[in-house]
């Protein structure tokens, strides 16, 4: 008999029509890897050499205020140019279009050695009101019609300075993965005339196996078809369209999921967790878009410790991406950790 934890087989992502192979015999492979221990060395709030610091100078000359929550500017190096000329090449081979956006760079605290899980729920609600508020502003741009907001932490996620931030890209076309995403969530409104993802939780809500956390406005879930080890997603429990829409109430519990995922990511393998989330949303394009429902996604990379990661090679870079430990297994080691963080624990 067929069993969906012992046996290979491939799962359907709802939300981009992807596929990935999940292979839950190979987890049972021994592992005599390293076992690492916690790391409570402290650093240093503040660093004279980081260009993200209060009253430092970034890399441009421009100096940082003196700031005392979250902080936010254009980026130095931006990826996006708000003034490009307009080109199109549509022929042949060879097709390109000019892009025009503004990136940003958000940061999270003036402590330079704080990240997310060890900031109080207070302050990652700044956090937050700061993401609505940077998006309410961007949105408005006539030629911004998409708005990134996402989150790479560690060096391992190409993250070049370790002060707490995130980033918001925000430009003209609609990237790949959200227009998927789209897509699918438009074809499932037509039909049924709720979203996708309202009723994927109540399916999730039913087998209660992968759901991690709920209050009353937002749930955590490891999805039925995720493919990093310990991937997860912040889906707010009524639709809707944009992060903007939320009340103050929402803000604090979404900020309360952020911290409750990001301490248990840490305690997992008792280090600094290193991630790449974001958030997708509807376009910023002045339409409404009932079928969209935000949510926020983490892609962590770690596998058996701190050190051992899940590389995209091979097979999953020719074919499809593939998992040993599934989803239900990796949502069971999540939901058992302890919610003190590690650092806390070990200090008493």
């Amino acid at each position: 008999m067929f069993s969906i934890d012992n046996h290979s087989h491939r799962r359907y992502n709802i939300l981009t029509g992807d596929w990935v192979q999940v292979s839950p015999h190979r987890a049972k492979r021994p592992w005599q890897g390293q076992k690492e221990t916690a790391d409570l060395s402290e650093s240093k709030t503040y660093d004279k050499t980081c260009y993200l610091c209060p009253g430092n100078q970034r890399a441009n000359g421009e100096t940082n205020p003196d700031y005392q929550n979250v902080f936010s500017f254009e980026n130095d190096f931006a990826a996006l140019q708000p003034e490009v000329p307009s080109a199109v090449e549509d022929s042949g081979f060879f097709q390109y279009k000019s892009e025009r956006g503004i990136c940003k760079v958000i940061c999270f605290s003036p402590r330079h050695n704080l990240t997310i899980p060890e900031m109080r729920i207070s302050e990652i609600e700044k956090v937050v009101k700061l993401w609505v508020q940077e998006c309410e502003e961007l949105g408005k741009k006539e030629f911004i019609n998409h708005i990134q907001i996402f989150e790479n932490k560690g060096s391992i996620m190409g993250c070049s300075n370790p002060h707490p931030h995130g980033q918001i890209w925000a430009q003209e076309s609609i990237p790949d993965e959200p227009a998927k995403k789209s897509s699918n969530q438009a074809d499932y409104f037509l039909k049924h005339k709720s979203t996708l993802l309202g009723d994927y939780l109540k399916a999730e809500g039913q087998e209660e196996i992968r759901v991690l956390y709920q209050n009353d406005q937002f749930t955590i879930v490891v999805p039925f078809w995720a493919i990093w080890p310990f991937e997860a997603m912040i889906i707010p429990n009524r639709p809707m369209q944009r992060i903007t829409e939320m009340n103050q109430e929402e803000q604090k519990a979404f900020a309360c999921a952020y911290k409750w995922l990001t301490i248990r990511y840490d305690n997992l393998f008792e280090t600094s967790f290193p991630y790449s989330a974001g958030i997708h949303q509807a376009p910023f394009d002045g339409k409404d878009h009932p079928h969209w429902h935000w949510h926020m996604t983490f892609y962590p990379p770690l596998l058996r410790s701190a050190t051992v990661k899940k590389f995209m090679v091979g097979y999953e870079m020719l074919a499809n991406p593939q998992r040993d430990i599934t989803p239900e297994q990796a949502a069971d080691r999540l939901k058992n950790l302890s919610s003190t963080h590690y650092k806390l624990s070990a200090s008493k």
